[in-house]
Parts: C-alpha cells; structure tokens; sequence
C-alpha cells in the first residue's frame, strides 16, 4: 500500500475519532439530540466545504499542469525547428506533474541554447563589420532574424578567425610600412643634415625589424632629427636644393620652368620655405615615377646622341688613321650600330609620346620643347656644324693650296713612317725645289712651308693617295631641315668625305708633277 493510502486511512480514522470525541462532550453536557445534530450538521458541513476546496484546488492545480504542458509543447517543437535539432520525446510513461516538468525543463534549455546562438551571432556580425571595414571586404552574408545552426555558427567562426589573421597580417605589414618609412625619413634627415657616419651607425640597432619598441626607438630619432633640422634650416634648405636640380635634370625641365620656382632663389630660411621646397620635392618626385619610363627613353636617346657625336667627331679627325690596337675599326663598328640604334630609338619614342599625349590630352615637353622638336633641332645644330666644318676645312685647304702655288711645296718629314728607308745619319734629305717661268730660283720651300701640317686629301694622306677633284668652294643651300638621323643620312652634303680636291685648282698637267717620295703634287716651270 501507498503511503498516500495509508495517510487517506489515518484521516479517516482521526475524522471518526474526533467525532465519537464530540458526540461524549455532548453527552457528558447534556447537549439534547436535536442540537447535537445541528452540531453533527456544522461539522459534517465544515469537513465538506474543506475537502471541496482542497478538491478543487487540486483539480486546478491539474488544469494548470495540462495546459502548462501543452504550451511547452508547443513552444518545445518551435525551438527544435529554430535550432535545428530533433524534437523532444519523453521516454516511458510518466505523470503529468513529471511531464510538465520535463517539458519546461527542455524549453528552458532551448531557450538558452537559443539566447547563446544569437547573442554569439550579434557578437560575430560586429566584429565581421569591424574587421570588413579595416580590410575593405565584404560582410558575410548569414541571416540575422533566424536562429542559426551549430554549423552556421562554426563557419561563421572561421570566417572571423580568417579575417582577424589578415588583419594581423595587415598590421604587421602596416607596421613594417610605418618603421621603413621612418627609416627613410631618417635617412633623406641624415642626408640633408649630412649626420657623420659614426653617429648614424650610432643607431644602426634600429634600422632594421618591426617591433613595437623599434618604432618608438625610430620615432624618437625622428623627432630628434627634425629639431636639429629646425636648428640647421639653411643647410636642410641648400641640401633640398640640390635635390632638386637633380629632379630638374631628370624631368628635363627649361630655363623657364626652374624659375619659375621662385622660392629657389629666396634667402630667408624659415619653416614656411621649408616646406615650401618639401611640396616641391614630393611633386617633381610623383611627377617622374608618372613619367619615368618616357623620361628614362629621353635619358637613352640623349646618351646615344652623346656618342653619335663623339664617334662623328672622331670620324672627322685625320689623326684617326694611325689604327693603333685596332681602335679606328672598333670606333667604325661602334658608330654604325649607333646609327641603326638612333632612328629607332626615335621612332619607339615618337610612338610612346604620341601615345601618351592622347591619354593626358597635353604635350610631353623636354627642356621646354616637344620631344621631336628638340630632336630635330639636335640634327639641325650638327648638320649646321658640319656644314661649317666643312667650309672651314675647304678654306683651309684653298689658303694652302695658293701658297704651294706661290712658293711650291715642301713637305715636312713624317716621323717614324711605316714601309719607308730610314734616313741615313748625317746626311739631310733635300727638298724638291719648283723654279719660276723667268727661270730665277725661287726661295727654298724649307723656308716656307716646312713648318705645314700634311694635306687632307680626301682623308688618305698617310696612304699617298692622290686627290679626287672636287670644286674648291660650295654654295650651300638649305632646303629642308634634317630633323631625324633618317633625313641627315640621306642629306648627300653632309657625308663625312667632303674633303676638299685640289686638281682644280692646280695650274694645268703640264705644270704639275707627282713627287716620287711623299706623293704630292708640286709644281713644274711653265713651258
């Protein structure tokens, strides 16, 4: 038996008890029978009023426990959808008052587990957002009304810890930014405050790494570098100055364009210049990587144009024929690649800069000047060279050849001479002497010329070839400019064999002769 049972037997037992109690009270008072009824009637009313109240307590009590289990139900099996797990079964039979307690138990629960999901979901969203807005990268895309599943939440997770490592890749990289560029500050600092060598290597513990005490140690001398760089402003000023000739330089800039920096010239070393000719830097800095690959083209067409011209100025020489080591076929080769390499280069960079001028709607200017432009007055300018060159050596060779006219020739001894007898000591080479049409001696050639320089005579002097003829003067006329090595080649009065030819000017054949040792022409009496 139930102890619930035996409990219900005791009350009823103590019930009969105290009633046969009662019934001797009233006897022994003398209570009539029919008030010991209406006594038995009170209390059989209160012993029933009781038990109703305790009745219905219970039966409410029921009412509650069943509902209570129906709403946790309910509620059980919209959790189980939300988080995604299998719905609850009780296992066995049970009470309802069990029942309703194990419901509630899994609901509190479920509404735990569902708090946590979404107060970690809120947590990662935020720091998703922080983090996509530092890297610049899209949110990841979960849906914040629904509840989200284990899995979700673990994706999600890695996501976060994915980004949290770029970031911190990021930050060490911006880390490592920030601590060279101190460096490099410290170093244009150094430059410009031209620091000695044994106080930079005073610090050479921080210039390298990325640790957090390395760059306060560099920005430190940072700071103490720019007082001292406020102390020396007009040796910071002159530094920055050089700097930017050297900027000018390599932009190519004109006359007008560097004054045109008027802070250049100003004299009152103050911050305000400072940073003045700072802002200057930074833009002609920015303006050459803009440009850089054009200007270094204009760069490697300049240096060949600079051996172009050596190589013509050496060409133009009559020194060049000694041929000592092989140098005059070397320089030959030399100059004919240099003369495949300049039309070329030409060419590549007319197509470069047309190019850029139609991106940037604007000339690309060199010394203040169109690239071509500037081109083709370099070739103008030497072809005008030449031509002067030209007429001088022509000049040259008309006074000459009137003087051997006049006086005759006599040349002087070439020293050391190859295919030649060497002269016999103590006997003197005597000169060949022209006489007059009156029959008189004229003065002896020693006297006059012995002191001349060998003629040019078409550049082979050395080899005593005789003179091709050619007019002893020219009359020039311009009629294009060559603005291209490609034009100047095909120009045939700028070939380097325009000597001057003397036949023409020399008195008739019979008044000529060959001499039999040094191959020139001298003259012979008229007949």
């Amino acid at each position: 038996m139930r102890r619930s049972e035996v409990l219900a037997e005791e009350s009823i037992v103590c019930l009969q008890k105290a009633l046969n109690h009662l019934r001797e009270i009233w006897e022994l008072i003398g209570i009539p029978e029919d008030q010991r009824l209406q006594r038995t009637e009170v209390v059989k009313k209160h012993i029933k009023e009781l038990l109703d109240m305790m009745i219905a307590e219970e039966e409410s009590l029921k009412e509650r426990l069943i509902k209570s289990i129906s709403v946790c139900q309910k509620e059980l099996n919209t959790l189980c959808s939300e988080l995604h797990v299998e719905p609850f079964q009780e296992e066995g039979e049970t009470t309802i008052l069990q029942l309703e307690k194990d419901l509630r138990t899994q609901v509190e629960l479920m509404r735990k587990q569902k708090k946590e999901r979404k107060q970690e979901l809120k947590l990662l969203q935020e720091q998703d957002q922080e983090l996509c807005e530092i890297l610049c990268m899209p949110h990841y895309d979960i849906d914040s009304a629904s509840v989200p599943s284990l899995e979700e939440l673990n994706q999600f997770r890695q996501h976060v810890t994915t980004l949290r490592e770029t970031k911190l890749e990021m930050q060490k990289s911006q880390n490592e930014a920030v601590c060279e560029g101190l460096r490099t500050q410290i170093r244009e600092l150094w430059d410009r405050l031209q620091i000695p060598e044994e106080e930079r290597e005073a610090v050479a513990t921080i210039m390298s790494g990325s640790k957090a005490k390395v760059r306060k140690a560099l920005q430190l001398e940072v700071d103490r570098l720019e007082e001292l760089k406020m102390q020396n402003m007009k040796k910071v000023i002159e530094a920055i100055r050089v700097e930017l000739v050297q900027y000018w330089d390599q932009c190519f800039y004109s006359q007008e364009q560097r004054q045109a920096f008027a802070p250049f010239c100003a004299e009152d070393y103050t911050e305000s210049l400072l940073q003045l000719h700072d802002a200057e830097i930074v833009r002609l800095k920015n303006y050459y990587e803009v440009h850089k690959e054009l200007f270094e083209g204009v760069q490697k067409w300049e240096e060949t144009w600079r051996l172009f011209l050596e190589f013509e100025r050496k060409a133009s020489d009559p020194n060049r024929f000694t041929n000592r080591g092989g140098n005059l076929l070397k320089e030959e080769k030399q100059r004919a690649k240099l003369q495949k390499m300049l039309p070329k280069l030409e060419e590549e960079l007319k197509a470069r800069i047309e190019l850029w001028e139609q991106e940037h709607s604007k000339a690309f200017m060199v010394n203040g000047q169109k690239f071509m432009e500037y081109v083709a007055e370099q070739w103008e300018m030497h072809r005008l060279e030449k031509e002067r060159a030209k007429q001088e050596r022509q000049l040259k060779n008309k006074k000459q050849t009137e003087t051997e006219m006049l006086y005759g020739s006599a040349p002087r001894t070439p020293s050391k001479r190859r295919g030649l007898a060497p002269n016999t000591p103590g006997k003197a080479r005597k000169p060949v002497a022209a006489s007059t049409c009156s029959g008189k001696k004229t003065p002896r050639t020693g006297r006059h010329g012995a002191n001349k320089e060998n003629l040019e005579l078409n550049g082979s002097i050395l080899s005593g070839g005789y003179p091709g003829s050619a007019p002893l003067q020219r009359n020039f006329s311009i009629n294009s400019v060559a603005s291209t090595y490609s034009e100047f080649a095909k120009d045939p009065s700028l070939s380097d064999s325009s000597t001057v030819g003397l036949q023409d000017s020399l008195p008739p054949e019979e008044n000529v002769f060959v001499c039999p040792k040094l191959r020139w022409p001298a003259l012979l009496p008229k007949r």
